[in-house]
């Protein structure tokens, strides 16, 4: 049993462990799996290739992957300049950048966990394409990448594709972690990432997995936030996913992949999630930020939702019932082959 609370220091605030309460009795709701099989093509879906969107743009018939303007996006060009607030207190300003959807295969019935590593290995590329690019605009301060992937986290579309939001301001997460790092590097002079590094290899209870030639790792923090909030990152400390060279990546690859297939594996279903890149902004320098994938599963048990409530809503302080140590060995204990491969 932990019963404590635990330092976050990339978001500087407490999170409450107290994993006796995962086994309270709950007459809640549940949320529930869809079961029925998905087709490799779906004729109204504006994901596929060849089909035509909402804006009536078609897809190319692509093979690999496929990039695109956000139809409809929540950043733009096009955004104009907002009208002053008649109150001092209030404030506006313009939100504008580029949004882009990445599809990751043209098949709809897949989820990248089960893509083959050189699939996994193409996407990789060609978000440090996007990156590079977007990045590079004069008006862009910072480069999200995320995967919303189950009903439950909102998709309304399981084909298997991430979004691109390339912003005129930092995100709020994202700066919070950027200015953490940079006063611990001033204060050590070292990364913060690599003691958290260090720190979860001399444990060693929350590691998940290691790359074969030792350039990334992936573990359930000791800080963990969601029952299976997992970090995949690079041993290196590099800013970007740009920043990695050919074999980091091809290691980062690996193991990102077998981190989502424990997660698929751990109760023989497509886990949902929200899969965010950590990058460092671009509007300055940021010394000591260390690129990495944060993971947020949103159940704590099959079919049982980790909900915000209270204490994190209210309080702005999140409480994860489970404890980190306890989860992470679940996942070390499954298997690292997907348990669909052989069955498509």
């Amino acid at each position: 049993m932990v019963w404590e609370q635990r330092w976050h220091p990339l978001r500087r605030e407490w999170v409450v462990i107290s994993s006796h309460r995962n086994e309270r009795p709950w007459q809640g709701e549940r949320v529930a799996e869809s079961v029925h099989p998905l087709p490799r093509y779906v004729a109204d879906c504006y994901l596929c290739p060849g089909n035509a969107r909402s804006s009536a743009q078609r897809n190319a018939q692509y093979s690999g992957v496929y990039v695109f303007d956000n139809d409809h996006p929540c950043v733009g060009p096009e955004a104009p300049a907002p009208t002053s607030p008649a109150v001092p207190i209030y404030r506006a300003s313009r939100a504008s950048g580029r949004a882009r959807v990445v599809c990751y295969s043209p098949r709809h019935d897949v989820t990248l966990a089960q893509l083959p590593k050189s699939e996994v290995l193409n996407l990789l590329q060609a978000l440090q394409a996007q990156y590079r690019e977007l990045s590079a605009a004069g008006d862009v301060k910072h480069v999200l990448v995320f995967e919303n992937k189950g009903e439950v986290v909102g998709v309304s579309n399981p084909h298997p594709h991430c979004q691109i939001y390339a912003t005129n301001f930092v995100f709020r997460t994202i700066e919070l972690e950027g200015e953490a790092q940079a006063d611990y590097f001033a204060e050590h002079q070292r990364p913060m990432m690599q003691d958290i590094i260090r720190a979860e290899e001399d444990d060693g209870r929350r590691l998940l997995v290691r790359g074969g030639r030792d350039r990334a790792l992936s573990f359930i923090p000791y800080f963990a936030r969601y029952p299976y909030e997992t970090y995949v990152m690079p041993r290196e400390t590099r800013a970007s996913l740009a920043d990695l060279s050919v074999a980091e990546l091809d290691d980062f690859a690996d193991v990102l992949r077998e981190t989502l297939i424990r997660l698929d594996n751990l109760w023989q279903m497509s886990f949902p999630y929200v899969m965010v890149l950590h990058q460092s902004p671009t509007d300055r320098a940021y010394p000591g930020f260390h690129f990495h994938i944060e993971i947020h599963p949103p159940l704590r048990k099959p079919g049982l939702l980790k909900y915000l409530a209270g204490p994190e809503i209210g309080g702005g302080n999140f409480l994860n019932d489970t404890a980190p140590e306890t989860k992470a060995a679940e996942l070390q204990a499954v298997s690292n082959v997907h348990y669909r491969q052989g069955s498509e």
